[in-house]
């Protein structure tokens, strides 16, 4: 009977450490290097290829692993595959998100899934007249997902919102119930769920906001598995906007050396090199020396159509050069970059053929050219950690080679 019980306990403590302490966000952060975002595909509303997105397939995953991205970030919709009385997720539809995980999941990627956009049911009502109703659906999604998700290793990472729209620190306050409610929701499933690396954002994730407003972060029952997360499409001219405006025009060139000096009135006049670094900058002091890891969920410039006489291959280098630029900037802070792209950007979603070399090309010349801020083992209490300097490229090397799986 003696020799049973002694089985019996050895049997609950083998079964306790496999759901064991994962790595911290700083250990996790550290492996993370640089990201690609599938956008508009499984948070498009109701369908995966609504938005011109194409049905993901492991050839797809397997061709953005080849091309040199270690993590990919996979926005998600839930709310249309869903009851939207009692909450209930689909479950051919949350079956499918872990199908696409898998892939990922399959390559050695790191993989993080969230609520996106996702009819705006959350990122447009950070305010008290909703805070109850969305709080509630908040705990009623995270608690399935991560249920569902409970035994992957810490190769998935959880970020609870998208851009959740906040000005105010009213709006904050509402906001960080929000990532409350997440933690509480994610932690309280159990298994690897106990000690996962989680994701919180800052107000609209704006990196301006965040730093002004964003002055503490959530509780969470273990030390050290938090990180935050930021975007950046500045200037907004260069990066996103579609069409001229009262107040201003669509920027074509940016970067001290690919300004046109013919085409003037289309040469960035802010958001260059000098904000960029300050920006990054201020995250890299508002958390990265105070030991949260920062990730840049989204970011990128495009390339547009031009016509005469605008330059179209300056404006093709200015872009290369931007998110070159960008990558660089972004890991000598210690922020891990995720390229935002949709289906013929940067890859065609149904082939897995890369559509633009030289902008690939310019993303992962970034990394290489960067200094990474590394962090070692030994973090506790979210107290400053020590840093080393090591190139990507040499580290990317012996990551590669020490994985085994």
């Amino acid at each position: 009977m003696k020799y049973i019980v002694v089985i019996c306990i050895i049997g609950l403590i083998c079964f306790k450490s496999s759901h064991a302490q994962l790595p911290t966000a700083w250990q996790i952060a550290g492996e993370m290097k640089i990201g690609w975002n599938m956008g508009n595909t499984l948070e498009a509303i109701c369908s995966e290829t609504g938005w011109g997105g194409a049905y993901t397939t492991q050839k797809l995953i397997d061709s953005v692993k080849a091309a040199g991205f270690n993590s990919v970030r996979l926005p998600v919709a839930w709310f249309c595959h869903s009851d939207t009385i009692t909450n209930k997720i689909d479950t051919e539809w949350i079956a499918r998100v872990k199908e696409v995980v898998d892939f990922c999941i399959k390559d050695s990627l790191y993989v993080i899934i969230n609520i996106h956009w996702d009819t705006g049911w959350l990122e447009n009502r950070v305010d008290e007249k909703n805070k109850q109703i969305v709080n509630g659906r908040q705990f009623a999604y995270w608690t399935q997902i991560a249920e569902y998700f409970k035994d992957y290793d810490e190769h998935l990472l959880f970020a609870g919102a998208n851009e959740p729209h906040v000005e105010d620190s009213l709006g904050m306050s509402v906001l960080m119930s929000y990532h409350q409610t997440f933690i509480n929701a994610v932690r309280a499933t159990g298994g690897n769920n106990t000690t996962r690396t989680l994701i919180i954002q800052g107000p609209s994730t704006d990196i301006k906001k965040t730093n002004r407003l964003m002055n503490t972060m959530p509780e969470d029952q273990v030390a050290d598995r938090l990180m935050v997360e930021v975007h950046y499409y500045t200037p907004y001219q260069f990066c996103l906007m579609q069409e001229d405006a009262v107040w201003g025009k669509k920027f074509y060139y940016w970067g001290r050396d690919y300004h046109s000096s013919s085409d003037t009135s289309r040469n960035a006049d802010w958001g260059e090199e000098s904000e960029m670094e300050e920006l990054f900058g201020l995250m890299k002091t508002k958390f990265i020396d105070k030991g949260i890891p920062v990730i840049l969920g989204e970011f990128g410039a495009y390339k547009r159509i031009l016509n005469p006489p605008s330059d179209q291959e300056l404006h093709n280098s200015s872009v290369e050069y931007f998110n070159k630029y960008l990558v660089k900037t972004a890991l000598n802070n210690g922020i891990i970059p995720f390229f935002w792209t949709i289906n013929m950007g940067l890859f065609n979603r149904s082939t897995g053929e890369i559509v633009d070399p030289g902008l690939l090309n310019a993303l992962m010349q970034g990394a290489k050219e960067s200094t990474f801020i590394e962090v070692n083992s030994d973090c506790s209490n979210n107290n400053k950690c020590l840093f080393n300097s090591t190139s990507y490229e040499s580290d990317k090397a012996s990551h590669e080679n020490s994985k085994k799986y």
